[in-house]
């Protein structure tokens, strides 16, 4: 029996996760076919109610990634939307942007989408993100769907009801193949020859790009990597901010003297990037990157990003580039958002962007697309070719920090993490100031100390009962200096774990 507190366990921010399937680590599924089958359920009497519409007049689009799971929770999901009498759309294997653009594309024009998909968690669990035309789920939206799937009494779809098949990622991959040839007319309709372009899609479902994007444009994708979907995850994690996924794309780059690699997540809503000499192009360099691809056209423009950006970054930005940055809280819909918002009140904000990869251009539906970025990177790296220059040009004065560390202090012996970590930011923020020390002011997320040889931030977790401590140093041995003075502030808070700081 699936009760309301088990389902709303499973929310994760603004998308569904849990435990799919039995596996050697020997935790409990929380995610069966049953419960995909209520939230799918329940999604259509949601739509049916945002939209003002009867069940019989939605079309909700299905699709997965390459999970082991990805088939039957498929097929719960799409039951589910038959049986509520909604018609259903089968996707396949698909992206997690490609499957908003189902709401786009005239060929399919469907009302809401789901996307079987765990991004990059290990191969035992998955889960389930939502999209209307307007954009994913909020929190509070997830929230109330539980509350509606708990309710939900499963049903049996009628025999005549079936699921039209729908070539999704084809459809898909000609809208990016249009945008790079129509930004690159010059170059005809192989604007990549002569180009080698390398893609790890660490056996998620990202190996497209290198098929249908890259090789129809004429770029040689020899030596690409851990192309073909399996769920089993068998290379490494399918995660761009995965050190041992990074210095596989890398390697790779520098053995077949490729001119760039791509890196995806499982799927495709995060990339990350390696020039040829090898360099990683991640974080910071990322957003600096795209920032600099966007900047001539957006002057002054707002660059939103998380909270634990570098410094180097904003002088960047600011100095080189003459933009703004915008430093907002952590969660790719919080910076989605803001950025959303600050756009309504007039001003120019073109891009919302995470250190984890995420990334979201107004251009493009504010969707978080890894393919996507991925585009803006191949365009711009050809106009640049024409010219003689590579994509290290557009960063070669992007500084970076010599030392980073972020530790992750538990939060222990209380049901109310929250209580503890408020009482910790209070004291660090009070103890900090009476030393002198400057606090960063507005600051959205936590609290943020300026040092003459750094920075750091304490914030709350955004899911677990943890507050996690990132330190930046400008010099070698500045971490370790500036770490000293701050396991100072913090000590005595009763029930915050201040081991990880205190061994630095």
């Amino acid at each position: 029996m699936l009760e309301e507190k088990d389902l709303l366990k499973l929310q994760n921010g603004s998308d569904i996760r849990g435990v799919a399937m039995e596996s050697e680590t020997g935790e409990p599924v929380t995610l069966p076919p049953a419960a995909v089958h209520r939230i799918a359920g329940a999604f259509v009497r949601f739509i049916a109610a945002r939209e003002g519409k009867q069940p019989r007049e939605l079309t909700i689009a299905v699709g997965t990634d390459s999970r082991l799971t990805a088939k039957p929770l498929k097929e719960e999901a799409l039951s589910a939307i038959l049986a509520a009498g909604a018609k259903g759309l089968d996707c396949g294997m698909a992206s997690t942007p490609a499957m908003f653009m189902a709401l786009q594309f005239d060929e399919t024009r469907a009302d809401a989408s789901i996307m079987l998909t765990a991004s990059h968690l290990p191969s035992n669990r998955n889960g389930m993100k939502f999209f209307t035309p307007t954009g994913g789920l909020e929190k509070a939206d997830i929230t109330k769907l539980l509350q509606m799937a708990a309710e939900e009494t499963p049903t049996i779809k009628t025999a005549e009801a079936t699921a039209r098949p729908c070539a999704l990622i084809t459809r898909y991959t000609r809208f990016l193949r249009d945008r790079i040839k129509s930004a690159l007319p010059e170059l005809g309709t192989r604007p990549f020859e002569g180009m080698k372009i390398l893609v790890d899609a660490g056996n998620g479902a990202g190996g497209f790009f290198a098929s249908e994007v890259l090789e129809l444009l004429g770029a040689d994708v020899t030596g690409s990597l851990f192309l073909e979907p399996d769920g089993h995850f068998p290379n490494h994690t399918p995660n761009p901010e995965n050190a041992e996924a990074m210095a596989a794309i890398r390697n790779a780059v520098t053995e077949s003297h490729a001119d760039l690699g791509l890196i995806f997540d499982t799927d495709v809503d995060r990339m990350g990037a390696v020039l040829s000499d090898g360099t990683a192009i991640s974080r910071n360099e990322l957003i600096a990157m795209m920032a600099a691809i966007l900047a001539p056209e957006h002057p002054g423009g707002v660059i939103v990003t998380d909270s634990v950006t570098s410094d180097e970054l904003t002088e960047f930005l600011e100095n080189e580039l003459h933009l703004k940055h915008h430093r907002f809280k952590r969660g790719y819909k919080n910076v989605i958002n803001e950025s959303i918002r600050l756009r309504k009140e007039g001003v120019d904000s073109p891009l919302a962007i995470e250190t984890s990869g995420h990334g979201a251009m107004a251009e493009n539906y504010f969707l978080d697309d890894g393919a996507y970025l991925a585009v803006k990177l191949l365009i711009a790296a050809a106009k640049l070719r024409r010219e003689g220059k590579t994509l290290s040009s557009l960063i070669a004065s992007l500084g970076r920090p010599a030392e980073s560390c972020e530790y992750r202090l538990r939060i222990y012996g209380t049901n109310n993490p929250q209580t503890v970590g408020a009482k910790a930011l209070k004291q660090f923020e009070s103890r900090a100031r009476a030393k002198g020390v400057p606090v960063a002011e507005p600051s959205y997320e936590g609290v943020r100390l300026i040092f003459p040889e750094g920075w750091a931030l304490l914030r709350m977790s955004l899911h677990d009962p943890e507050m996690p401590l990132n330190v930046e140093g400008r010099k070698p041995g500045s971490v370790a200096r500036i770490s000293k003075r701050l396991s100072k502030f913090l000590s005595g808070v009763s029930g915050l774990d201040l081991t990880p700081l205190t061994k630095n």
